[in-house]
């Protein structure tokens, strides 16, 4: 198949290496990076296009991403594609867009390190897309506004956002869609709609204590919903809650 790698890499690099891996039908790409100020554009166009560690040929490692002030554009035209890896980032801006089915993203910003100041914007066009999102951890993650727009069935999101200041924006038009959404600590607010059947939804805000020394910290703990759904035989299970841990 015809394979195209479009990449665009402009500012203060510490370490940065890609490698191509060669395969037969597949576009892959295997990052590994670490440094500041990077825009990294990529499209991907095709079936079974790979972003991660290695090759995927046995397996697959996760890429490792770190710096700050990083500027991803990420574009998907296909079916099954892969995104797999940690970023550690502050004042960094995400924006990934899919078109395709059956695609899988498990992708974790903050797991180890601080991820603070986070713009994440996705787009999703397809059905049967499994995504697993997360945003902060044990380290500092403060100040996240995420926005997704999906269109499609049958999906499968798992996201959540442990960071102080979340602002998270969630509009899905589709059937039998199941996603899960989880936001922990200070400071949650939603804005959630749904247009579409069969749908099952569980929203968890666990509003717990606010940040201290991180910038401008949240005035008041707190967790705020708006909810707007148009279905037929959805189920929407919503937790709020005062304090830290998972429901």
């Amino acid at each position: 198949m015809n394979k195209l790698y479009s990449i665009a890499l402009m500012g203060l690099l510490v370490s940065t290496s890609f490698v191509f891996a060669q395969a037969t039908d597949d576009n892959e790409i295997k990052i590994t990076q670490s440094g500041d100020t990077l825009e990294l554009y990529i499209d991907q166009v095709g079936f079974g296009n790979k972003i991660g560690g290695d090759d995927f040929s046995s397996g697959s490692t996760s890429m490792d991403i770190t710096g700050s002030s990083l500027m991803f554009d990420l574009d998907f035209i296909g079916n099954q594609n892969i995104l797999f890896g940690p970023v550690e980032a502050d004042s960094s801006n995400y924006t990934l867009s899919y078109s395709g089915d059956s695609n899988e993203i498990d992708w974790n910003i903050g797991y180890s390190g601080s991820a603070d100041d986070s713009d994440i914007n996705f787009s999703v066009t397809g059905d049967s897309n499994t995504f697993d999102l997360d945003q902060g951890y044990a380290a500092s993650a403060e100040r996240l506004d995420a926005d997704l727009v999906l269109i499609g069935d049958n999906n499968i999101f798992d996201v959540d956002w442990e960071s102080d200041d979340n602002v998270w924006n969630l509009d899905i038009t589709g059937g039998s869609n199941d996603i899960n959404t989880l936001q922990n600590d200070g400071a949650q607010n939603l804005e959630f709609t749904l247009v579409g059947d069969g749908g099952d939804v569980d929203i968890n805000q666990i509003s717990g204590t606010c940040a201290t020394g991180a910038g401008t910290g949240c005035s008041t703990p707190n967790a705020n919903i708006v909810l707007d759904v148009t279905s037929d035989n959805a189920t929407i299970t919503i937790t709020q809650k005062d304090s830290n841990g998972d429901s």
